[in-house]
């Protein structure tokens, strides 16, 4: 189906996460003084807060900081789907590695679903847990090979895998690859509840604290912007680390995808998860609303970071679709997210370095972060407490990656290009005069790579455009109306202000 959109129409929706909106906001602590713990984690997304609830469990005595509040990252803004079917992987995993490798795959996603219905159970969590099934779909028959494929990789991979042509959606399917026995939940929901019951003991939950390195010492040293934490153990859990001494960045690139929520009537809205491929990649659940109600979640229109400018057209065409395919005349809710996709498709977990004994990270989600974030907090306090996991070898941070591998020359050629070519930005730019109202621009003056934006007020706003991680020159997102690095996602406000690392610092005050 072909999708027309309007350039010029207006995008609708109150612009922010559903999760995030109908949770109450947080209200912990900065870092109230210099603090010794057993462990001290950096980012309180799902990774943190997972790491942080078994660690606490096992007697230890944690500290979980965040650069701003708690479970908004990107956490905050996922579809919040937790499954081991990630759209096409276990055939890839077999080619590309092993049958064993995509065994373990499949195995430790599922126990990471179970780890959560576990704690749900425990903690007596009200998060909209519900079991379902999930489905990997083929709109149209160009695809449905790989369908098959994928049904029986994973089905080597002892998953319960099938392939079924009837789904719940409002229109027909090629064919689907099921898997049963799947979840979805309110993602802010379960993790608020968790990360309540740390402080305490011993333990802490500190809000607005922005690290800025990890010493490796005895013990560790975190050092923050109010202070600094002595740990034996430091997990950094920041979606791409913030310590570059791992490389991480040239073994994962960051993909941004958005979100649209719309309330619906139930009677139309799929109960099981859904997400297509081929020509039809789009992500579909509903979710229970306070009110009785039903919220279609639809997601897609990913890109690279930094690769598209105009991104309010990705939220016009998915609200197009989601009218289009499900007669949907209001747009409630629009929200974006991003995450690091891995090199070679696995995660990475655990080290940060073949030498850093003490420091451990977790990135390279490739998009499934429920599941793989949960398995790394599952992982990591394992490692921690010194148990043995059968996972963590599969996905080992340090791991051989292949960086000559098609997808890594090509991303880091990306990055490369971006590095030296977008220095040509603005060239002939020399006049905030160039920038229109709602507009974002970089310009060159006084020698200088400048990143100005022009509001509604036709007031400027104008920041250095070189970004302080690595010096790539920052693209504007006119979705988001932010400055975002198509190297490596760091991403900062028209102001400056820093949204998401791996930079730990502001964008420098563009000095005339």
């Amino acid at each position: 189906m072909t999708v027309l959109t309007n350039k010029n129409s207006t995008i609708t929706g109150k612009h922010t996460s559903y999760w995030i909106d109908s949770t109450l906001p947080t209200d912990y602590p900065i870092l109230p003084e210099n603090l010794t713990v057993d462990v001290a984690i950096v980012g309180a997304g799902i990774v943190g807060i997972t790491a942080a609830t078994l660690l606490k469990k096992a007697g230890k005595t944690v500290a979980l900081i965040d650069s701003e509040k708690i479970v908004q990252g990107t956490s905050g803004k996922t579809t919040a789907k937790i499954t081991a079917l990630h759209r096409l992987i276990y055939n890839d995993l077999i080619e590309n590695f092993d049958v064993e490798t995509a065994r373990i795959y499949g195995e430790a996603n599922q126990a990471a679903i179970e780890q959560v219905a576990n704690l749900v159970t425990e903690e007596q969590i009200d998060c909209d847990f519900r079991r379902c099934n999930a489905y990997t779909f083929a709109r149209y028959t160009d695809s449905i090979d790989k369908i098959h494929a994928e049904v029986q990789a994973a089905q080597k991979a002892y998953l319960p895998a099938s392939f079924v042509t009837n789904t719940e959606l409002p229109f027909s399917v090629a064919g689907a690859i099921k898997l049963p026995n799947q979840a979805r939940f309110h993602v802010r929901k379960y993790l608020l509840n968790l990360a309540h019951k740390i402080p305490g003991n011993g333990s802490y939950v500190i809000e607005n604290t922005r690290v800025k390195e990890v010493n490796h010492s005895d013990p560790c040293q975190v050092v923050s912007d109010r202070g600094f934490i002595k740990a034996q153990d430091v997990i950094v859990a920041t979606n791409l680390p913030i310590l570059d001494q791992g490389l991480f960045f040239a073994k994962a690139y960051p993909k941004r995808s958005y979100l649209i929520g719309a309330k619906v009537d139930k009677s139309i809205a799929p109960q099981e998860m859904y997400i297509g491929t081929g020509k039809d990649d789009h992500s579909i659940r509903s979710t229970p609303l306070d009110d009785g109600g039903t919220l279609l979640i639809v997601g897609g229109q990913g890109h690279k970071v930094g690769e598209k400018q105009d991104t309010e057209e990705c939220y016009r065409k998915l609200e197009n679709y989601a009218r289009n395919e499900f007669k949907i005349e209001n747009i409630d809710y629009r929200w974006s997210t991003q995450d690091m996709v891995s090199m070679d498709k696995l995660p990475y977990i655990g080290k940060l370095t073949p030498t850093s004994e003490h420091i451990y990270v977790a990135t390279g989600f490739s998009l499934w972060g429920m599941s793989k974030g949960t398995l790394s907090g599952m992982i990591l306090s394992d490692l921690i407490l010194g148990r043995n996991n059968p996972w963590a070898a599969t996905f080992d941070a340090t791991r051989a990656t292949p960086f000559v591998s098609k997808t890594s020359i090509k991303e880091n050629f990306d990055v490369a290009t971006h590095w030296f070519g977008d220095r040509l930005k603005g060239f002939t730019d020399n006049s905030f005069d160039k920038v229109k109202p709602n507009e974002g621009k970089i310009l060159n003056l006084d020698n200088q790579k400048v990143a100005a934006y022009r509001d509604e007020n036709n007031q400027v706003h104008a920041v250095s455009a070189v970004c302080p991680h690595l010096g790539c020159v920052v693209s504007w997102n006119n979705g988001e109306k932010s400055w975002d690095c198509p190297c490596h996602g760091s991403r900062f406000s028209c102001d400056g202000e820093l949204l998401r690392g791996p930079a730990v610092k502001d964008l420098k005050a563009y000095d005339a």
